[in-house]
């Protein structure tokens, strides 16, 4: 079989590590496919997609409303559920009334925390680009009022003394009924139709296997998350990895097209494509597994 090399790209973040690791490691039949990885945040790896520098990528959701016209979104490999969406902390708790007079921490403003903050908050509008593992620090030191946290500082932040303002992803849901919409899978448009069918399939094969599997990827994982625990590191894989990253089904698009619809709403973008889902020929919605 001839070999085809893509350019692929996803975050050191236990969960892409952990859908990935069994496609670059070749524990599956890749069909040929041989990748060229770049592993970086995610607010990295948006940037570079604005740039179409990857045939494909994990990115943010917020991020693949503006890149349509040279990406189309896999049916695998995507991130979204209900309780893992991005929380708002604060040193000490204060009255969310005055969150617009705040200065806030966020992991980027192409990231899909923005955005959900920028929907429940409309007028809190003076934030703090920042590294998402550096947000923490920064509310504790003062050098912000609030962030915005993502990943695994979900699971560190009580610990450090710090306190809960706001689910935004609670709030996401109770507002829209959708599960929260955090980061996809996208590949390039020119690609032809049989490759990125087999793209996808590939992935959602590792995918699979990793579920099949959860020990398998351990020394790929913890050798991008080397300060994480492997109790964090399975909490975060548990929390972000599920049926929606198997197949986005129903309710995963239905998620998908609000957050356009919002996005719209706050004008971000002037209109909503037709055309955002790879079309799913390889195997049925069906193929869910029990978590």
């Amino acid at each position: 079989m001839n070999q085809q090399i893509l350019t692929l790209g996803f975050s050191s973040c236990p969960n892409d590590t952990f859908i990935f690791d069994a496609l670059i490691h070749h524990k599956i039949d890749t069909e040929g496919l041989e990748f060229k990885l770049f592993i970086a945040d995610v607010e990295e790896l948006n940037r570079k997609a604005f740039k179409a520098e990857l045939d494909i990528s994990k990115i943010s959701f917020s991020a693949y409303t503006q890149l349509t016209t040279n990406y189309i979104l896999l049916d695998s490999g995507s991130a979204l559920g209900e309780n893992c969406g991005p929380l708002l902390i604060s040193k000490k708790p204060f009255d969310l009334k005055d969150l617009s007079n705040k200065k806030i921490a966020i992991p980027g403003l192409n990231t899909t925390a923005n955005l959900l903050i920028s929907h429940a908050f409309p007028n809190a509008n003076n934030k703090v680009e920042m590294l998402f593992s550096n947000i923490e620090s920064a509310v504790l030191n003062g050098d912000v009022d609030a962030g915005l946290i993502i990943h695994e500082s979900r699971f560190t932040y009580q610990e450090k003394g710090l306190h809960k303002l706001m689910d935004v992803g609670e709030f996401w849901e109770t507002e829209t009924n959708t599960p929260t919409p955090l980061g996809g899978i996208i590949a390039k448009r020119s690609l032809d139709e049989e490759l990125l069918q087999k793209v996808n399939r590939v992935l959602h094969r590792s995918l699979e296997f990793a579920f099949a599997n959860p020990k398998s990827g351990l020394n790929f994982i913890r050798s991008h998350s080397q300060e994480m625990s492997e109790e964090v590191m399975y909490k975060h894989i548990a929390l972000y990895v599920n049926n929606f990253s198997l197949s986005l089904g129903i309710s995963g698009r239905a998620a998908v097209i609000k957050l356009f619809e919002v996005a719209k709403q706050l004008g971000k973008i002037n209109k909503i494509p037709q055309n955002l889902f790879l079309e799913n020929q390889s195997f049925s919605n069906q193929s869910f597994i029990n978590l």
